[in-house]
Formats: C-alpha cells, structure tokens, sequence
C-alpha cells in the first residue's frame, strides 16, 4: 500500500475531491490540515515548491494535486501506486 499524504483545507474544494477520490479506490492517506498550521504549511511549500492545496504526496513523491491525481487514475496508474 503506498504511503499518501494530503497537505489540505477544509475549505477547498479540489482537496475534497482529492480525498474522495482517494477513499473511493480504498487508499489510505494522511490528511495534513495547513489551514492553521503555518509549521505544515512551510514544510508543504518547502517539499512542493507550491502554496497551493491540495499537495499530495505518494511515497515522499509530489504528484501535484487533484488534477494530477484525477489523471493518474484515469490513466490507470493509481490503484497500482504499490508496485
């Protein structure tokens, strides 16, 4: 199982359907809410090179967010992340 992590804020949107689209194919993740954590949200920016959420990380792999992880799965490729 692959070791995810969604840098997010409650407020949006494209971060809600990251973690739908995560819990709909069964993968765990971590959620890391940087809304009022400003030590996540440099370390986020710092490992990304980006502000913006949502950030997901794949194994200590940025992948982008949510229109980066919608490709992957329509590709084919996110339910094999483990091999």
């Amino acid at each position: 199982m692959p070791n995810i992590k969604v840098y997010s804020t409650p407020s949006c949107p494209y971060c809600v359907r990251a973690k739908a689209l995560l819990e709909s194919k069964n993968l765990n993740f971590k959620e890391i809410d940087v809304s009022d954590d400003v030590e996540s949200l440099q370390k986020m920016m710092k490992l990304s090179g980006l502000r913006t959420v949502p950030q997901i990380f794949i194994n200590d792999k940025s992948i982008g967010g949510y229109d980066e992880l919608a490709r992957l799965n329509a590709d084919g490729e996110l339910p094999h992340l483990d091999s």
